[in-house]
């Protein structure tokens, strides 16, 4: 009794003081109780629960001699069970570095998915949407617009066949019922020329039936202002007569071309009277100009007469 009274006063003097006056006699001590108070406590559980298990009988004061002589277990405790927990610190950063590359890699697979599907609906779009094609000529047209006979003739007005090679007469006629492109912005609309009092519309096309509603563009020539050869062709005894004067514009004189958006002015530089096989006047050209054609001469209608003017700088 004695005995267990000294170390019952040792422990209740060691928890008084702090733990650099304890020596390590008493420490080894006051972990050792707290071992197995903390060993109780669990007992204690274990009991509420009802779990039964096989219980060492408990350690008395008297055995505390020989756990002296334990303080390889002692150590290990204390100097093993700190490294468990750093290695579980790097295990859980690795996880979570795991998780994070997860989380990128879903992100990035979903960005890509979207940007997939994004291109496959613009294509598909594209591939829906049918583009307005603009008709142009098969071939190199055989002779100059706006032929006809003369209003005098036995047979009236009509296209003059007569001036277009007989083989080639169908492959002309088919070329004639192609449709023609809606008229854009930036094509032009109407045409003045003040020095013979010419102020008429602009269409597409200088078929038959396109001359009898005004001046007739070429299909496939550039719009007003552009580089190229731009051709309008309308008649001169018939339909109006809106080129009946062609023959009295002289070089310096103006065409004025508009467009629903602005006008071009171009300056006439040439004149002249050539057959209708040259076809070269609807060729195109490196600089911006314009070529008037029409029947030539008037109520005889078996030739063309040829203008041509050079676009105007903006000042």
């Amino acid at each position: 009794m004695c005995h267990l009274a000294l170390v019952y006063n040792s422990y209740t003097m060691a928890r008084q003081r702090t733990v650099n006056d304890l020596t390590i006699e008493e420490l080894r001590h006051l972990i050792i109780e707290k071992r197995r108070t903390e060993r109780q406590a669990r007992l204690a559980n274990f009991r509420r629960t009802g779990r039964v298990i096989a219980v060492e009988p408990q350690p008395t004061p008297a055995h505390l001699e020989d756990l002296r002589h334990t303080p390889l277990e002692i150590e290990k405790d204390v100097l093993v069970n700190p490294i468990k927990p750093r290695r579980r610190i790097w295990l859980d950063r690795l996880l979570l570095l795991v998780e994070v590359g997860a989380v990128l890699g879903l992100i990035l697979i979903l960005i890509s998915g979207f940007n997939l599907l994004r291109t496959l609906n613009q294509e598909v779009s594209s591939a829906l949407v049918q583009p307005t094609l603009a008709p142009t000529p098969l071939i190199m047209a055989v002779v100059l617009p706006s032929g006809h006979t003369p209003p005098n003739s036995p047979g009236g007005v009509q296209p003059n066949t007569a001036e277009i090679p007989e083989h080639l007469r169908p492959l002309v006629q088919s070329l004639a019922d192609l449709p023609l492109p809606t008229p854009g912005p930036e094509q032009a609309i109407r045409i003045q020329i003040p020095a013979i009092g010419v102020d008429a519309p602009v269409v597409q096309g200088d078929g038959w039936e396109q001359l009898k509603k005004g001046v007739g563009q070429h299909v496939g020539t550039p719009n007003p202002g552009e580089s190229g050869n731009i051709v309008f062709s309308a008649h001169n005894d018939v339909f109006g007569e809106i080129f009946r004067y062609l023959e009295k514009l002289k070089k310096g004189d103006q065409v004025i071309l508009f467009t629903s958006q602005r006008k071009f002015t171009y300056t006439i530089n040439q004149n002249m009277v050539v057959e209708p096989t040259q076809v070269e006047w609807l060729s195109q050209t490196q600089e911006a100009v314009v070529t008037l054609i029409s029947c030539y001469p008037y109520l005889v209608d078996d030739q063309r007469i040829v203008v041509t003017a050079r676009l105007q700088e903006n000042p």
